[in-house]
């Protein structure tokens, strides 16, 4: 993604391999003209626990998830009147502070921006199909979540 010309739809949902990019998004949003933007990152922290983190690695059926951040970001525009949504979730290797997800909102007020994205971050936890593994520095790694289990 380098400008907001590679989203066609007020709604953009993704899963890749690159790193995300925060510019991207913004541009995307601030295009609305509205009067709110809330943009969520999440990234790999560096202490979980008592352990240090190395890496986190992530998997997805992508066209599963895909579908399930698209119904999400729909159901987000509904109740809260939004703009333009983002949605984009990395897979692979992700290291140390750099983010596996964004969730962009735009609205007219900062009020429902922030509802959506929180709304937008807890439902794609609970229900797209992606899946994180943790790397260690001491060589073990873990699956987190149970996601995979449903």
């Amino acid at each position: 993604m380098s400008n907001a010309d590679t989203f066609l739809t007020p709604i953009h949902v993704a899963i890749q391999e690159e790193p995300l990019s925060v510019d991207a998004i913004w541009h995307f949003l601030a295009a609305a003209e509205g009067g709110g933007i809330a943009i969520f990152g999440g990234t790999t922290r560096r202490v979980t626990g008592q352990r240090r983190t190395a890496q986190l690695s992530y998997e997805a059926h992508e066209s599963m998830a895909v579908l399930e951040m698209r119904r999400l970001a729909e159901e987000a525009a509904k109740r809260w009147d939004t703009l333009r949504i983002v949605m984009v979730h990395r897979t692979g290797i992700v290291p140390v502070s750099e983010a596996s997800v964004l969730i962009g909102v735009a609205t007219r007020h900062r009020g429902p921006a922030f509802e959506a994205a929180r709304f937008l971050i807890d439902e794609l936890k609970v229900s797209v199909p992606v899946w994180k593994k943790e790397h260690f520095e001491d060589g073990s790694a873990e699956w987190q979540g149970d996601a995979w289990i449903r």
